[in-house]
């Protein structure tokens, strides 16, 4: 079941600045350790020269705020989604991805190896190099243009069409006809497709292939309605896809013990629509962008955290990346992996 949250409040002009460095400390010691932290570890840790009691009483008031939580078996305190949030938004130091982890992206996602395969280089990289899941969404096919395509007779009215892309990529798509054609028809189909249309956009040949169609006269009606069947179904932009990469480095995630919980998660991974209506929300807005816990909007993702980043390709937004992991991630290591793989990405499909 999905769910739209509301935006977090803001809450952080509340916190003055020893609250924000133990909130800080905290969140940075629990993500490390993954044990609820105590005031007698953030007097030692968090650079503050006030007592185990002072920072209980600090402790106190993050909680009433809404930002930490007292686990029943321990006296020291995680933090909430709202705390994260606060975290993230404001508290969180960020480093340039490292030299050479951002020469590795560039070798993996070099242009000219094709769409499909560099959107699955991305997606592996981005799980090994965060530890968690890997998601790109796929290009809309609107967005380019095809190079040559060529059509098949199958078996009854089946038609094999072969479409070869600006971008490299192939694709074979199995249309259903409303009658037979032969061998000779369907090279007719093919030859005036790729000599007036090649190097267009899909959505543009079908729209101008209808208008053709209705100012036809009659010698060319016959080609062209034919035409208009098959680049009805062959330059359709198909349903757009999702690539998953590292779903099983979960299993292994301390935060993530529930078979039930996991077993959710996995469905939601297996149905994909979910996870791109969630990726679709972030294709217009610019730069890094972060869902924690329920703002995903998800139940399947509760406890999670998703990181994303659109990919764009000159000046036109192709798709979006990230990374989904426990929301116990390390957010300072996997916002800069996103932001770089994006810019990557971007580059070498402009370039390809």
């Amino acid at each position: 079941m999905s769910r739209r949250a509301p935006d977090p409040p803001s809450i952080q002009p509340t916190l003055d600045p020893r609250a924000r460095q133990l909130l800080r400390t905290l969140i940075g010691r629990y993500i490390r350790d993954g044990e609820p932290v105590g005031s007698q570890t953030l007097a030692r840790h968090a650079g503050l020269d006030v007592s185990p009691a002072t920072i209980r009483n600090i402790l106190g008031d993050l909680e009433e705020l809404g930002l930490l939580a007292s686990p029943h078996t321990s006296a020291g305190r995680v933090p909430t989604a709202q705390g994260y949030r606060v975290f993230v938004d404001s508290l969180l130091q960020l480093r340039p991805l490292p030299d050479a982890e951002l020469a590795r992206l560039r070798q993996e996602l070099s242009a000219g190896t094709g769409t499909q395969s560099l959107l699955g280089n991305a997606s592996e990289l981005l799980s090994a190099m965060s530890r968690f899941v890997g998601v790109v969404s796929a290009p809309k096919r609107e967005a380019f243009a095809f190079r040559h395509i060529d059509f098949v007779p199958l078996e009854g009215r089946r038609v094999l069409a072969i479409l070869v892309f600006a971008d490299n990529d192939v694709q074979n798509r199995v249309l259903q006809t409303r009658r037979m054609y032969d061998a000779a028809e369907l090279e007719r189909v093919a030859s005036y497709l790729n000599q007036h249309f090649a190097g267009r956009p899909l959505a543009e040949v079908r729209t101008t292939l209808l208008h053709e169609l209705r100012a036809a006269r009659s010698e060319m009606e016959t080609l062209l309605a034919h035409t208009v069947e098959l680049a009805e179904q062959a330059l359709t932009d198909g349903e757009e896809d999702v690539v998953l990469a590292g779903q099983s480095r979960l299993l292994g995630v301390q935060d993530l013990s529930d078979l039930d919980r996991l077993r959710e998660l996995f469905e939601a991974f297996a149905r994909k629509r979910e996870i791109l209506q969630l990726l679709e929300r972030t294709l217009r807005a610019p730069g890094v962008r972060i869902f924690i816990g329920e703002e995903t909007g998800l139940a399947s993702l509760e406890g999670m955290s998703l990181v994303t980043a659109p990919y764009v390709a000159g000046d036109q937004v192709l798709g979006v990346l990230g990374v989904i992991g426990p929301s116990r991630m390390a957010y300072e290591r996997v916002i800069p992996v996103v932001k770089a793989a994006a810019d990557v990405l971007g580059a070498a499909l402009k370039a390809g």
